[in-house]
Formats: structure tokens, sequence, C-alpha cells
């Protein structure tokens, strides 16, 4: 495979995590869009990385490294979210607008 196939695929996970973020109320669905969007920043990554200097593992340490970080963001999101259902019983963005400062 390409450098080219590997920008299309982040460029389409990209897009479509975009188009669910801005067109979805739900907070899950949305957190689920911003997800797809990091792992099209992550791919694009990835593949810069392994065609800028294959050799070298570091490109796949820094993929490893992101995707731990991104489960964890969104263990401590749908935790979050869990307690705003249950304390609130809230699960659209328009509801939970009265949480900022």
């Amino acid at each position: 495979m390409n450098l080219e196939t590997f920008l299309l695929l982040a460029a389409a996970l990209f897009a479509v995590g975009l188009y669910g973020a801005l067109s979805q109320q739900s907070v899950v669905m949305l957190m689920m869009g911003l997800e797809l969007m990091v792992n099209g920043l992550v791919v694009a990554g990835g593949a810069f990385w392994f065609y800028v200097a294959p050799g070298s593992a570091d490109g796949q340490v820094l993929v490893l490294v992101a995707v731990t970080v991104m489960a964890l963001e969104m263990a401590m999101g749908f935790a979050v979210v869990t307690a705003l259902f249950r304390a609130r019983d809230v699960d659209v963005t328009d509801d939970a607008s009265d949480l900022k400062g």
C-alpha cells in the first residue's frame, strides 16, 4: 500500500467523524465522532512517519501511545456522561449546556 491510500483512509475517517460530531446531539455520538476524527489523525501521522523513516519503530510506538491515551480519554468521557445521565437524566448536548462555567 502506498501513502496516498493511507491518507485517503485518514481523510475518510476524519470526514465521517466531523459529520458525526456536527450532526448529532447525543453526547455519546458526539464523542464517537471526535474519536473517529482523532483516529484519522493517528492514521495519517503513522503513515507519514512510516514513509519518512521506515527503518525505525518510533512511529509505531507513537501511534501505540496515542491509541492508549485515546482509550483513557474515552473511558473518562464515558464516565462523565454516565454520571451526568444518572444525576440529571440528560443525554443530549442542549440539556447539558448549563454545565459551562
